[in-house]
C-alpha cells in the first residue's frame, strides 16, 4: 500500500525480497485459487462430469483478472472469502458459474494454495541458502591460513584461522539446508477431500464410482507438480505440516543470528567488519561510530522468525476433530511472514559475506597479545627436553605468565612473557622465541577448510551450479 497514514508491513516495505514479496500477494494467491477451479473442473470434465470446454475457456481467461474490488465488495455481503472470490469469478465468467467449486469446500482452495506457496517459498530460501553456503565457503577459502585467536565463553583460547571459523557457519546453513530439502521431498497435496475428509461430495458426483473419485483427487495433484495427495485429511491438511515448515526456516533464523551475532563480537574486537557504504551514518550523535548494523538486524529478523513455530504448535494442537477455523487468521500472519523473515536474513547473508572486510594487522595484535601464554607449553616440552624439571619449569612458567598478564592489566601494549622466560636461567639452553610461530598452533585448520568445502560444500555447488556467486543488496 501507498497510503502513509496506514501501518505497512515492514517485513515486505523495508526487509524481504521483491520475489517473496511477490509469492505471497493477493494476485498470487488469488489467481493460484482460480488455477485451482480450473484444473478442478478440467479433472471433472475428463471424468465424465457435463462441463464443457466452453465453460473452462471462460475461466482459464480470467485467471488473473481479479477485480478486487468487487471481491470485497461480495466478501462485506457474504462474510465468507471464498464464496466472495466464487461469486466475483462467476461474474466475469458467467458460462461457468455453475460449474464454479463443483463439490469442492472451501480448503480446496485455501489449503492447496497455501501447499503450493509454501512449496515455492521453500524453492527460493532453498536457492538462497545455496547462495549463501557458496559465499561462506569462497571466503573460508580466501582466510583459510590467517591465525586467529579462537573463543571459548569468548575468553582467548587456542588459535584458529579466520577461514576456520567460518566454515562453522557454513555448517549450520549446510544443515538447514538438508531439513529444507527433507521438507521439500515430504510436502503433498490436499488434494480434493471435501468437507470432512471423506470426498462424500465427489462420490456423489462420480455416483459411487471410488476409482474415479481417487483418479480427481490424483489429477488435480498432478496437474500442480505434486507426486502424491496426504493419505487422510479431515477438512484441511495436518496443521502439523506447518509446525514442520516454519521449524525448518526457524533453523535457518537461528543460524543466521548465531553468525550475526558473532559479527557483532568480532565488530568489537575490530577484526572483522560488515560493509560499510560511502555516506553510511554509524550514529546520529556519534559520527565516528561504525556500528554492524546489518549483523544486528541479522538477529532481530532471526528473533522473530524463530518465535513462529510455537505459534504453529499451538495451532496444530488445538485443531478441534476435523476442523476449527481458529487457525485461518494466525496462518495468515505465521506463514506469509515466517518465509518473509527467513527471506530477509538470507538476504543479508547474501549481501554482507560478499562485502565481509578482515583486518590481519588487528588480528595479528591480538593473536600476539594471548599466543605467548599458549605457547608456554611448548616451551616447556622443550625445556624438559633439554634436562629440566618439569615441575620446577612449571612454576617459573607460571609465576612469569602472571606477572606478564599483570603488566597488560595495567596498560602494556605488548606481552613479555617471551622475553622474561628467555631470561630465565632455567629456560637458558633453548631458544623460547623459536615457538611464537601462530601457523605452529591453529592445528589443521586449513587442511579442515579445504575437505569441508570439497566434501561437504562442492556437492551443493554442482547440484545448483546457476545459484552460486550471489548477491543482493540492501536499500536500507
Amino acid at each position: 500500500m501507498s497510503d502513509k497514514s496506514v501501518y505497512e508491513n515492514p517485513l515486505v516495505r523495508r526487509y524481504a525480497g521483491a520475489a517473496m514479496s511477490r509469492l505471497w500477494s493477493d494476485q498470487t494467491k488469488f489467481s493460484t485459487w482460480r488455477k485451482l477451479w480450473v484444473v478442478l473442473a478440467e479433472s471433472q470434465r475428463a471424468l465424465g462430469l457435463d462441463i464443457t470446454e466452453e465453460q473452462i475457456a471462460e475461466l482459464r481467461a480470467v485467471v488473473d483478472q481479479i477485480d478486487f474490488a468487487a471481491a470485497s465488495a461480495h466478501e462485506r455481503r457474504l462474510r465468507h472469502d471464498v464464496m466472495a472470490h466464487v461469486h466475483a469469478l462467476g461474474d466475469v465468467a458467467p458460462r461457468a458459474r455453475p460449474i464454479i467449486h463443483l463439490g469442492a469446500t472451501s480448503c480446496f482452495v485455501t489449503d492447496n494454495t497455501d501447499l503450493i506457496l509454501i512449496r515455492e517459498g521453500l524453492l527460493k530460501v532453498r536457492d538462497a541458502l545455496v547462495g549463501a553456503i557458496d559465499a561462506l565457503a569462497t571466503f573460508a577459502e580466501r582466510w583459510k591460513d590467517l591465525p586467529c585467536l579462537g573463543y571459548t565463553h569468548f575468553q582467548p583460547a587456542q588459535l584458529v584461522t579466520v577461514g576456520k571459523r567460518a566454515t562453522l557457519w557454513c555448517q549450520d546453513l549446510v544443515l538447514d539446508l538438508r531439513e529444507v530439502e527433507h521438507r521439500l521431498g515430504e510436502l503433498k497435496f490436499l488434494g480434493a477431500k471435501g468437507t470432512t475428509g471423506t470426498q462424500a461430495s465427489f462420490l456423489e458426483l462420480f455416483q459411487g464410482d471410488h476409482a474415479k473419485v481417487d483418479a480427481l483427487d490424483k489429477m488435480v495433484a498432478t496437474a500442480f507438480g505434486f507426486a502424491a495427495t496426504y493419505a487422510v485429511s479431515g477438512q484441511t491438511y495436518s496443521r502439523k505440516v506447518d509446525t514442520q515448515v516454519l521449524s525448518a526456516l526457524a533453523g535457518i533464523a537461528e543460524s543466521g543470528h548465531r553468525f550475526g551475532t558473532d559479527l557483532r563480537l568480532l565488530a568489537h574486537e575490530r577484526e572483522l567488519e560488515e560493509p560499510f557504504e560511502a555516506e553510511q551514518i554509524g550514529s546520529s550523535a556519534m559520527a565516528y561510530k561504525r556500528n554492524p548494523m546489518r549483523a544486528e538486524r541479522t538477529c532481530s529478523i532471526a528473533r522473530f522468525a524463530m518465535g513462529l513455530p510455537a505459534i504453529a504448535a499451538q495451532t496444530a494442537a488445538t485443531q478441534w476433530l476435523e476442523r476449527t477455523l481458529d487457525d485461518s487468521a494466525v496462518r495468515r500472519l505465521v506463514l506469509p511472514q515466517g518465509f518473509l523473515a527467513v527471506d530477509a536474513v538470507l538476504g543479508l547473508y547474501l549481501n554482507v559475506v560478499p562485502g565481509l572486510v578482515v583486518n590481519p594487522a588487528v588480528i595479528g595484535r591480538n593473536v600476539a597479545r594471548e599466543l605467548p601464554f599458549m605457547a608456554t607449553e611448548n616451551v616447556l616440552m622443550a625445556g624438559v627436553k633439554a634436562g629440566g624439571d618439569r615441575q620446577e619449569l612449571h612454576e617459573r612458567v607460571r609465576r612469569h605468565s602472571l606477572a606478564a598478564a599483570a603488566r597488560l592489566k595495567e596498560g602494556a601494549d605488548d606481552n613479555d612473557l617471551m622475553a622474561r622466560l628467555a631470561t630465565d636461567p632455567a629456560f637458558a639452553a633453548i631458544d623460547v622465541r623459536q615457538v611464537l610461530g601462530p601457523s605452529a598452533y591453529v592445528g589443521r585448520s586449513p587442511e579442515q577448510v579445504d575437505e569441508f568445502v570439497r566434501e561437504v560444500v562442492g556437492p551443493i555447488r554442482r547440484a545448483h551450479p546457476d545459484k552460486t556467486g550471489q548477491r543482493r543488496d540492501v536499500s536500507v
